[in-house]
Formats: structure tokens, C-alpha cells, sequence
């Protein structure tokens, strides 16, 4: 059994599909499917069902994938201790982030994150959290961007920031006429929300005690992946939504007035910079942790813990 056996082993298993595998392993069809023929001789099991589209694995094969992540792992190790040893900050990097934080977190530090470290490549893509956790788990990426605490996983978390909500409400809603506001002034009846799958969604339904079935209008539910589509429905409609800081730092003027800060304890997120306890690129990692707390706008890299209240990502009870 050989290291690149094992790599298309992998890739068949990630893409579900032969000639994609092969493609992204940069070799012919045939050659990945001898190899693999060769492998299952060798270990005289079956890895793949074939007669499935898209191929399944088999049960036999889910133990040897899990097992051939760990020996990839370990072999990549040795070229991490090579790096390691040397004083330039470089190689290839996959960073995964969350909708929520990419369009307001990215741009504070990725254009001079790049020109410092010109010789990494730093490959940026968004995903949900819950695609975020599975993509690490496989090694496909070498660290997230995500509302942390995690529950349940044993991922290392470097904490960013904390990061606190306001009210984005509509011209003449009742939240508009209040200075502050308590979480307890919130209605259920016509909050805007992101759809199933985003971490932030979760945190608006416990802050607010909604439970999934509650209907947030009588004659109209939407949900959006996206927060600046939630903006412009509560400028074009009625209601109100929930904002993380960076999103409310992004507003003009004019919308700004549409904003309300809570109240001590406010409600606020914990993001952190996530990745394996098996950590491959620690200087790269370092130097990305550094340069975000570097970019941060002063408004979140000053917020004193004391005066917050972390909203859990996961689901009430």
C-alpha cells in the first residue's frame, strides 16, 4: 500500500466519482482505477460500491478512509517539520469562513494579509458551520472562521473577538422608539431570519426564545443565506432583524438610524479561528490569528467581557 494509493483512495471518496477523482489528483482515469484495484487486492476488501451513483463506500471501506486520513496526516507531518524549521512564513493554506463573517471580516485583513506573506497562498471559501466542522474533520481545509464555542468537537479555538448584536428595525417599528433595548423587548411575530444551517440563525432563535415552529408572519415566511437580504426586506417591509457588530460598522449613515444597541449584558458572539489539534501550519495559522486581531476595527478589539452576554450557537433546550 503506497502514500499515493491511499491520496486516491481519498479523493474517490471526496468527490464520489472516478473521473472527478482522477482530475483532481491530476492523473488518467485508468491509472486511478488500477490503483485502486490494486489497493482493494491488497487489503482484500471492496472500498467502493461501484454500481452506485454517486459511488457509495462501503462499510469496510468508511474504516480503512478513517485510518488513511490519520496515516496522510502523519505523513504531511514531515514536511510540516521541514517548514517548521525554517524562518519564511509559507506554503498553501484553505480557510473556511462562515456567510455571517465573510463579506464584513475578510476584507479588514486578507489584502494585507497577502501582501505580508507573499509566498503563502491563502485559498478563502465560505461554507456553513456545519460544512466547516466536516471539512476539517477530512482535512480538506487547514482551519475555520466560526461562532465558537463548539459543542462536542475537541477542534483547538483561538478566540478572535466577541462580537455584539443590535436591533436593525423598520421606519416606525416600536423597537425604533426605545434607546436600548432588552432582549425581552423582542416580538416573535416579525423578526426576519436566516434560513436552517446558519449558526447566527440559532443564536437570534435563543436570544428571542423562538421556537423552530413559530411563524414570523401570518401571509409570509422568507429566510435568506444572507443578512444583507434581510436588511433590505426590513427597509422595504416591516419588522426587524438582528445584526453582528461588523455588519452594523458596514451601514451608511441613513441606514444607521434604523439601528438600536441592547443593553448590559448585551448580547454578543465569540469567533475564533478553529482548527485540528494535529496542526500542520502553525506559523501560517499564527500569522493569520495576528494580523485579523491586527485589522480589527477598535470598536470590537476593546469590548470588555463584563459588559456581554454569549449567545449559544446551539440549540435551546
Amino acid at each position: 500500500m503506497t502514500i499515493t494509493q491511499l491520496e486516491y483512495i481519498l479523493s474517490v471518496e471526496k468527490h464520489k466519482h472516478f473521473g472527478k477523482a482522477a482530475k483532481a489528483c491530476n492523473v488518467t482515469q485508468p491509472t486511478l482505477s488500477m490503483q485502486l484495484q490494486k489497493a482493494e487486492e491488497e487489503l482484500g476488501v471492496v472500498l467502493f460500491d461501484r454500481s452506485k451513483n454517486p459511488i457509495m463506500t462501503t462499510e469496510e471501506g468508511e474504516k480503512i478512509i478513517q485510518q488513511a486520513r490519520l496515516v496522510i496526516r502523519e505523513y504531511k507531518k514531515i514536511f510540516a517539520i521541514i517548514d517548521a524549521s525554517k524562518d519564511e512564513v509559507r506554503g498553501d493554506f484553505r480557510l473556511g469562513v462562515i456567510p455571517t463573517l465573510a463579506p464584513y471580516l475578510i476584507p479588514l485583513f486578507a489584502g494585507e494579509f497577502v501582501k505580508k506573506y507573499p509566498t503563502v497562498n491563502l485559498t478563502i471559501e465560505e461554507f456553513k458551520t456545519e460544512e466547516i466542522i466536516e471539512l476539517l474533520n477530512k482535512d480538506e481545509i487547514d482551519a475555520g472562521l466560526l461562532v465558537t464555542p463548539l459543542e462536542g468537537e475537541s477542534f483547538i479555538e483561538r478566540v478572535l473577538f466577541h462580537e455584539p448584536f443590535s436591533v436593525f428595525a423598520s421606519n416606525g417599528h416600536h423597537l425604533l422608539k426605545k434607546t436600548r433595548i432588552k432582549d425581552k423587548d423582542l416580538d416573535v411575530s416579525d423578526v426576519w431570519l436566516l434560513n436552517e444551517g446558519h449558526c447566527f440563525r440559532q443564536q437570534v432563535l435563543n436570544l428571542c426564545k423562538i421556537s423552530k415552529d413559530n411563524s414570523m408572519h401570518d401571509n409570509l415566511k422568507f429566510e435568506s443565506g444572507n443578512l444583507e437580504t434581510l436588511k433590505n426586506m426590513v427597509l422595504n417591509s416591516e419588522g426587524y432583524t438582528l445584526l453582528p457588530q461588523l455588519a452594523v460598522l458596514n451601514l451608511s449613515g441613513e441606514d444607521k438610524k434604523h439601528v438600536r444597541e441592547f443593553q448590559s449584558p448585551i448580547p454578543t458572539r465569540e469567533v475564533s479561528l478553529v482548527h485540528n489539534r494535529i496542526f500542520l501550519k502553525e506559523k501560517i495559522i499564527t500569522a493569520l490569528e495576528e494580523c485579523i486581531i491586527e485589522h480589527l476595527p477598535e470598536s470590537l478589539a476593546s469590548l470588555k467581557k463584563k459588559n456581554f452576554e454569549i449567545i449559544s450557537i446551539n440549540e435551546s433546550h
